[in-house]
């Protein structure tokens, strides 16, 4: 029995609005009033639930649907925490679940909280087929909602890997980290991710002698700071092309609207060492193709000083750097530290991320994700997807779980840019192609009669 859609966009509508108006800012999450909101829905539908206590407010949701045992699980994994809002630049109470000119907007509408109410649409459908004598499940559909993911996962993902390991044991999982994107001419591509960069953090530190700033010094540890920071401003990282990379360009290219950056991507795809470097020249100036192409890094903290008139004895700063998969991160800051040519500065591993295998491009999931895509828009280019973001999906690779990311709501980039900003907002229709997304993807793999 197919669902009654528009019934089930109305539900989804008001569940994600649901959601949204738990503030889970995080710090400090509070995820533990959502998570048993959820419950309760899981126990009106009649879906076995279990919630898992973290500590007085963190907490994980675990639902799950009973499959023959045929197959291995899948995970429908989200989280429940959100960033921070600076309310006063919204337009609208960024908590309230707004809905406005067809879009509905609230902090989560799009990370995370959409996928949620994906989810969990997800598994409330499929316990109404299964009510109505539709067909059984091969395998169990397990829905996971975490907290914590925001910063980290030390008290998400990776603690219920920790204390309830046996609660991840799964073939799949679909989760955040890839994107729907609406590109020039109206022309489309999902791109699932299969991979992510590693994410490091270096903390450079300067010294030299403190004094009154009456008397000014050569060997400022300000300046030295300064220097190197500028000089790395110019600096890219080699540009390094994965399988995965490869397979992106060469598929989006064919339906790139701007030709010479099509002909970029081909060549990119192709892999012509003679002409790779002019090519990644042409797409480097779109950051998020210069950053799934190299090692990349960001400077994002400086601290120095105790006073406006003394000279600090120290000054510091802190790089994300994100390296690609089979990159050496001491051959990053290596390298780092030879351009910044500056020997009062030191260099250190500060935080060291853990690589993880990417999840197979030729699975029963990839495949159930983008032929259900392309059923519901046959126009929609498939592409893998090497993410320049950190997500819970890693954690999930190392395990030996095959973990795909999706951001299964079709929009454009100003859109997609509002996540972590003002103004975050999911277009009505989008969402409603997102939630059938993941269940049709889901039914697809999961379903003994379906294939």
């Amino acid at each position: 029995m197919n669902p009654d859609w528009s019934a089930v966009e109305a539900e989804t509508i008001s569940q994600l609005q649901a959601l949204i108006r738990f503030d889970t800012t995080n710090p400090p999450g509070n995820e533990l009033p959502l998570a048993r909101h959820i419950a309760r829905q899981f126990d009106g539908a009649g879906i076995e639930n279990q919630l898992l206590v973290a500590s007085a407010a963190r907490a994980a949701l675990i639902g799950r649907l009973r499959g023959t045992g045929a197959k291995r699980p899948i995970i429908l994994l989200a989280h429940m925490d959100v960033v921070g809002v600076e309310a006063d630049k919204w337009s609208c109470d960024p908590f309230g679940g707004i809905v406005r000119d067809d879009y509905l907007y609230g902090r989560g509408a799009i990370d995370d909280k959409g996928m949620l109410a994906a989810n969990l649409m997800t598994m409330l459908l499929l316990q109404r087929g299964l009510d109505s004598g539709s067909p059984k499940l091969e395998r169990d559909v397990v829905f996971v909602a975490t907290s914590d993911e925001e910063a980290g996962g030390e008290w998400g993902i990776k603690w219920i890997g920790e204390h309830h390991s046996e609660l991840l044991d799964a073939e799949f999982a679909i989760n955040e980290g890839g994107r729907t994107r609406i590109i020039g001419g109206g022309r489309r591509y999902l791109a699932i991710q299969t991979a992510e960069k590693i994410s490091h953090m270096v903390t450079l530190t300067a010294r030299g002698p403190a004094g009154h700033a009456a008397v000014p010094l050569p060997d400022n540890a300000i300046m030295h700071l300064a220097r190197a920071l500028a000089r790395l401003s110019y600096y890219l990282e080699p540009v390094v092309l994965t399988e995965t990379t490869r397979r992106f360009f060469s598929e989006l290219s064919r339906i790139w609207p701007d030709e010479k950056e099509s002909v970029a991507m081909r060549t990119l795809g192709s892999g012509d060492s003679t002409d790779i470097d002019d090519a990644a020249a042409v797409l480097s100036s779109t950051p998020v193709f210069n950053a799934v192409m190299r090692n990349g890094f960001s400077a994002t903290l400086a601290s120095s000083g105790v006073q406006g008139n003394v000279i600090p004895a120290e000054a510091t700063a802190a790089l994300n750097v994100r390296t690609l998969p089979g990159q050496s991160i001491e051959d990053a800051v290596s390298r780092l530290s030879t351009v910044a040519d500056e020997p009062s500065v030191e260099f250190t591993i500060s935080a060291k991320g853990e690589e993880a295998p990417p999840s197979d491009q030729s699975s029963a999931m990839f495949h159930a994700i983008a032929q259900s895509a392309q059923e519901l828009d046959p126009q929609l280019a498939i592409v893998p997807y090497l993410s320049t973001g950190v997500t819970d999906s890693a954690y999930l690779r190392r395990r030996g779980v095959n973990c795909y990311g999706i951001l299964p709501f079709p929009m454009e980039r100003g859109d997609e840019e509002r996540m972590h900003g003002h103004d975050e907002r999911v277009p009505l229709k989008s969402l409603h192609f997102g939630t059938r997304l993941i269940y049709e993807s889901v039914r697809r793999v999961a379903c003994s009669a379906i294939h």
